[in-house]
């Protein structure tokens, strides 16, 4: 029996069913009332904090290079975002307001990759807590250089004012539009991974010197897995800051990338499905927690502590959840097991062949016994 027993059209079909149920949940849950606006912000926070988590286990899980500057990139994509926004509103482009979102964010993440490439070339000559360090450090300088821009504080562009939170950005984001824009992140994400790219990527992580020898272009390779998480994580900018209204350079503190870091080893370096759950997890957590004001950061820390003791690879490791796996079991279990039923007449019953391959008992020669 073949390891699936759906085709490859069939598995994606499966996917997608289940992707629309989940969105169709979540409109149920919207339209009906039973959402409020507290728990659709929740939502929308989720749906930043995957696409966050998932773009930087590329880079920590798939690449095994430890960075810390991620929230350095977001802050870039959501600025570019808002002041985008903020032209086009002024420049009185007639624009959707969906489609001024949608072009708005891509151009955040396009602009972030850019930034990505432009670090990423010197910095990931190094590694390990090297690495860490300048990735901190250029997130940092991505902060202050923000807070001294005058068209990127106050109102914006030409009635800014540094050192100020960015105020007055058009709130389009749409909880329905950023579903999907963290489907189709996932799913991007995904399949590089299982790509020829992901696995040239992880033959890097496991042993560089081996795979530079092997004749892969290690230096592009990083690079490259570097820029696609910037986008993304300008992606996520982009959507944070149209969803918010406002913008403070505080955003791309150390401390946020280091809570999104948290994020993507409580679920397993290397495990989307991880990645999701503990993005969903760590959102919901804080705010369970908050009825305990004063003790709320500090049951946060205890269950992180623990989870690093007991299961220090993160809840799933490396594991994937799939669909079309489930559906198989389901499916095909009984139909398999019939197949390779025990006891037909005058046959040794090896379970997994066929009745009529089965091969019947030899007579016992005088002689053995």
């Amino acid at each position: 029996m073949k390891k699936t027993m759906l085709s490859t059209a069939q598995s994606y079909l499966v996917c997608l069913v289940g992707v629309l149920a989940i969105f169709g949940a979540v409109m149920a849950v919207c339209e009906t009332g039973l959402a409020d606006s507290y728990i659709k912000g929740i939502m929308m926070t989720a749906c930043i904090a995957i696409i966050m988590t998932t773009s930087l286990n590329l880079t920590i899980g798939v690449l095994g290079q430890l960075t810390l500057g991620c929230c350095g990139f977001e802050a870039i994509g959501a600025y570019v975002a808002a002041l985008a926004s903020k032209y086009m509103v002024a420049s009185g482009m007639a624009l959707d307001p969906t489609t001024r979102f949608l072009v708005t964010t891509l151009l955040g993440g396009v602009v972030a990759c850019v930034f990505g490439i432009l670090i990423g070339i010197p910095a990931l000559r190094l590694h390990g807590d090297y690495l860490a360090i300048i990735t901190l450090g250029f997130g940092e300088i991505i902060r202050v250089i923000i807070q001294n821009l005058k068209v990127a504080g106050g109102m914006g562009l030409d009635k800014g004012a540094a050192g100020q939170a960015l105020i007055g950005i058009d709130r389009t984001a749409n909880l329905y539009v950023v579903f999907w824009i963290m489907v189709v992140t996932v799913v991007v994400l995904f399949m590089f991974g299982r790509s020829r790219y992901g696995r040239a990527v992880k033959a890097i992580r496991d042993d560089e010197i081996a795979a530079g020898a092997s004749g892969l272009n290690t230096t592009y390779l990083k690079v490259l897995v570097f820029a696609i998480s910037a986008f993304f994580a300008g992606i996520a900018g982009g959507i944070f800051a149209q969803y918010i209204g406002s913008l403070n350079p505080t955003m791309a503190g150390w401390l946020n990338s280091i809570n999104y870091v948290i994020m993507v080893v409580f679920g397993g370096m290397g495990s989307i499905t991880g990645s999701i759950v503990s993005a969903v997890g760590l959102t919901i957590l804080p705010e369970l927690l908050r009825a305990f004001a004063d003790y709320r950061m500090l049951a946060y820390s205890v269950v992180l502590v623990l989870v690093m003791i007991f299961r220090p690879q993160g809840i799933f490791g490396s594991w994937e959840f799939s669909l079309p796996r489930v559906v198989n079991r389901l499916l095909f279990r009984n139909k398999a097991t019939k197949a390779g039923k025990p006891g037909a007449p005058g046959t040794l019953g090896v379970p997994g062949l066929p009745a009529g391959a089965q091969a019947k008992p030899q007579a016992t020669s005088s002689k053995e016994a």
